[in-house]
């Protein structure tokens, strides 16, 4: 659904263009609103309205009385924000939600699939430069796990 690389900043107001590629796309499939919440890797996740609710009842539907699935729900739910576009397709995104993502000014959105990633700029390079001498690797043992399927 959502793919590419796009570099935008992050204006005075904490506001985000999301590229027209993307709008797009959101549009195609009725999405007017998105959530935004804490990643992995110091990243944010931005999901369409359809694609939070699938997250949400897989996320619920694990058995609470296990630790680590509380601690994730906590941090994942309790950091998520519901954002609408404006007029000029920008979202607002909140303070803390830069502060967990390490976001300054320049910012970093990639389309991976089901979801948006926001990434500050620095710690996108500082991931990528440091992954991409794996990426061959990385894709052959996933491969391989899938042929045991």
């Amino acid at each position: 659904m959502f793919y590419g690389e796009y570099h935008h900043h992050i204006d005075r107001k904490g506001r985000l263009i999301i590229p027209s590629k993307l709008r797009e796309v959101a549009k195609e499939h009725y999405a007017e609103r998105f959530f935004v919440t804490r990643g992995l890797d110091r990243c944010l996740f931005v999901f369409t309205e359809d694609e939070w609710r699938m997250q949400e009842n897989k996320w619920k539907n694990l058995p609470y009385t296990r630790s680590e699935v509380r601690k994730f729900n906590r941090i994942f739910f309790s950091g998520a924000a519901d954002v609408h576009c404006d007029i000029q397709g920008r979202i607002l995104i909140p303070g803390y939600l830069k502060e967990y993502a390490l976001i300054k000014r320049e910012v970093v959105l990639i389309g991976v699939s089901n979801r948006i990633e926001l990434w500050g700029r620095e710690q996108w390079n500082e991931y990528y430069q440091g992954s991409k001498d794996s990426y061959e690797e990385i894709a052959e043992n996933l491969m391989d796990e899938g042929k045991g399927a």
